[in-house]
């Protein structure tokens, strides 16, 4: 199965400079982003909620990247940089994507703000709703049952 723009000529501050015109579209009253070598991060407010994703980029030192897919052969500096450069463009492209078929979603009716963003929602520890919530659902999963209060430490 090929990737959603992976051959994308858009560039990544194109890519970010869209996904935040559509959020103001939509209603956002902040946008905020950050990057480094391994991730590059999106926070904005929405419906007096803050949002915040992490974009992970890929890692410009992997095979993927040093060399072809086809025959595995070592590619050039240059055609790494280029191969390593793609997959950022496709991975803006697919967040710009997502983030807008979650607000036309939402003004479709289909949805609500909550519902399509609560994994994403900043708590007041900084932390998003999903990363609070993934180890207790692991433990729901595991013990089969629903946990009686919430972990609020985690689980142990």
């Amino acid at each position: 199965m090929s990737r959603y723009a992976a051959e994308t000529s858009v560039s990544q501050d194109r890519s970010r400079a869209e996904i935040e015109a559509t959020l103001k579209r939509y209603g956002a009253t902040s946008f905020m982003y950050a990057s480094e070598q391994t991730a590059a991060m999106i926070g904005f407010r929405i419906s007096d909620r803050m949002v915040k994703f992490v974009l992970p980029m890929p890692d410009q030192k992997s095979r993927e990247f040093t060399h072809t897919p086809a025959r595995g052969t070592l590619r050039s500096p240059a055609e790494a940089e280029k191969a390593w450069e793609q997959a950022g463009r496709q991975r803006w492209r697919a967040l710009a994507l997502v983030i807008k078929a979650k607000l036309e979603a939402v003004a479709a009716g289909i949805t609500t703000i909550e519902d399509e963003f609560l994994a994403h929602t900043v708590l007041p520890d900084g932390s998003t709703v999903g990363q609070f919530m993934k180890p207790q659902l692991a433990i729901a999963y595991e013990q089969g049952s629903m946990p009686t209060t919430l972990l609020l430490g985690g689980p142990a």
